[in-house]
């Protein structure tokens, strides 16, 4: 049992640590904190969306905007599309591909930022909400797993973690998010880092 929890550390190490040597994935997180912060400046908004796992990732992404990530400051337009009677009733008039779709179109604007999370890049719901989004004049980010699936190439600026399971991939996908914040933090409120 002891070798199987260390060797689970160790795998989630590893998939950080080729992350990080591709210094393409570093520009990619300052260009995706800077293309948010920018969103954020000119009374734009985000949404995230996903499922299973990276439904609670978005919703997760979203509450430290809204709320507060490290220090108190003003309160940023994040909205993860999670509204269980919005999924239940688009899925059940429309059908499960639209659920992401038509909360971009209900909530998205020019100039706004979708975000998309899905650790197979398959999901046909987050291919629409995508297709919605550009059609809206959204930029758009994807964090993807495995090969990137049907999503792959399909949006601005998109991470592909390689990953063999959703569990790691997901793992890499709240770290890049976290990060995120971070930046966009920094951008918007350098007063919250200074030493």
């Amino acid at each position: 049992m002891d070798y199987s929890i260390k060797s689970a550390f160790k795998d989630s190490q590893k998939m950080i640590t080729v992350f990080l040597e591709d210094d393409l994935n570093i520009a990619k997180v300052v260009s995706v904190s800077e293309m948010i912060a920018d969103c954020f400046k000119s009374g734009g908004k985000i949404l995230i969306c996903g499922n299973g796992g990276s439904l609670c990732d978005a919703m997760h992404f979203a509450e430290e905007f809204t709320g507060r990530f490290r220090k108190n400051r003003p309160a940023l337009p994040a909205i993860a599309l999670a509204d269980s009677s919005h999924i239940t009733c688009v899925a059940n008039d429309f059908g499960f591909n639209d659920v992401f779709s038509r909360g971009v179109e209900a909530f998205g604007k020019s100039g706004d930022v979708l975000v998309v999370l899905s650790t197979s890049g398959n999901s046909e719901n987050i291919r629409q909400a995508v297709i919605a989004a550009q059609s809206k004049g959204m930029k758009t980010i994807s964090l993807l797993g495995k090969d990137g699936g049907i999503t792959k190439g399909s949006c601005e600026i998109e991470f592909i973690i390689e990953g063999k399971t959703s569990d790691r991939i997901q793992e890499i996908h709240m770290t890049i998010l976290h990060i995120v914040i971070e930046g966009v933090e920094r951008l918007l409120f350098p007063e919250n880092y200074r030493e």
